[in-house]
């Protein structure tokens, strides 16, 4: 036999060991258990859980800049406290999930780094600016919305330590969500003037509140593989329909009007029926076109510049303590 059939042999014998662990790997998964960064998974798994868990702390992270850019601009004393305190908390939600992340053999700065260079994605939402303190309601209220009604599907995916983070955040994002609520409920029962910088701040965010939840099923790439292995364990348009349905009765309470003119009840499917989205401005706030996508990017450039001494004065001291404790 020549050295030629014997690597086919090889070869093939690799391919059925594989074969076999996907097959016990997948059944794990159809069976509802969870998956552990020690155990043994297919690379393209890891690699989509990367992309995703990634994408998701830089959506946290970034999510933090247009909320802080009204901290000092707040009404009271009270909303600043509000505020930072929810500002706080996501950069806490981004941390958590980068520490998941890194257990898929992926670093930290690695992950810091595709985002700077603009080679990792965030969420298209936080590429819009934020006009008036009515936006800050607005966020809590729609973006945060969205976030929980994708994340509670999210918290029970197939990946442990994934799973285990969206937990504690899905509770901290449900304050945000009242939060935001509570400022438009002021607001609507406020002046003439208030309300209706209410519903201009509605009026701009409706639209890219529902882009946020990624594009239409047919258009989702990597859905089917994450929906298989129980990563996302609802599609796009299942979660963008319980999104509408839940938000449309909230609006109709605060006395606003969706910016929808095709919005209206199906009675035959007990849900909203609701108007066509621009793709094309979707995908061009994705792909670096949006309002604000230079600057944002920008933004989290320079934090990471200016903060540089502060993480190696850290270092510094951490070594010299050990040297002390050796």
């Amino acid at each position: 036999m020549c050295n030629f059939e014997l690597l086919l042999i090889n070869e093939k014998a690799k391919m059925e060991d594989l074969q076999k662990l996907e097959e016990e790997f997948q059944a794990r998964i159809d069976r509802g258990e969870k998956i552990e960064p020690k155990d043994w998974m297919p690379e393209r798994f890891r690699k989509q859980l990367i992309r995703m868990m990634s994408q998701h702390a830089h959506s946290e992270i970034v999510g933090m800049l247009p909320e802080g850019n009204w901290i000092t601009r707040a009404p009271s004393l009270q909303r600043k406290v509000n505020l930072l305190a929810k500002v706080q908390d996501e950069a806490g939600h981004g941390l958590y999930i980068y520490c998941g992340a890194e257990t898929l053999g992926i670093s930290r700065d690695e992950m810091i780094e595709q985002l700077h260079s603009g080679k990792a994605k965030y969420s298209s939402i936080f590429n819009y600016p934020t006009l008036s303190w009515a936006d800050m309601g607005a966020i809590g209220w729609l973006v945060d919305g969205a976030a929980i009604v994708n994340q509670t599907m999210i918290a029970k995916c197939a990946f442990g330590p994934y799973s285990r983070a969206m937990i504690r955040i899905c509770k901290e994002e449900n304050f945000h969500n009242k939060q935001g609520y509570q400022i438009l409920w002021a607001l609507c029962k406020g002046t003439p003037e208030q309300k209706e910088m209410a519903q201009d701040s509605l009026d701009r965010w409706w639209w890219p509140s529902i882009m946020m939840l990624g594009p239409t099923d047919k258009d989702s790439p990597n859905s089917k593989d994450l929906m298989n292995w129980k990563i996302k364990m609802q599609s796009n348009d299942t979660i963008r329909q319980r999104f509408i349905d839940r938000t449309v009765p909230q609006a109709e309470v605060l006395g606003l009007k969706i910016p929808d003119p095709d919005l209206k009840w199906n009675e035959e499917r007990r849900s909203y029926d609701f108007g066509e989205i621009d793709w094309e401005e979707f995908f061009n706030v994705i792909n670096g076109k949006g309002p604000m996508n230079k600057e944002r990017l920008q933004a989290r450039r320079d934090a990471e510049k200016n903060g540089r001494w502060v993480r190696e004065a850290a270092n510094t001291y951490y070594k010299k303590r050990k040297e002390q404790a050796a």
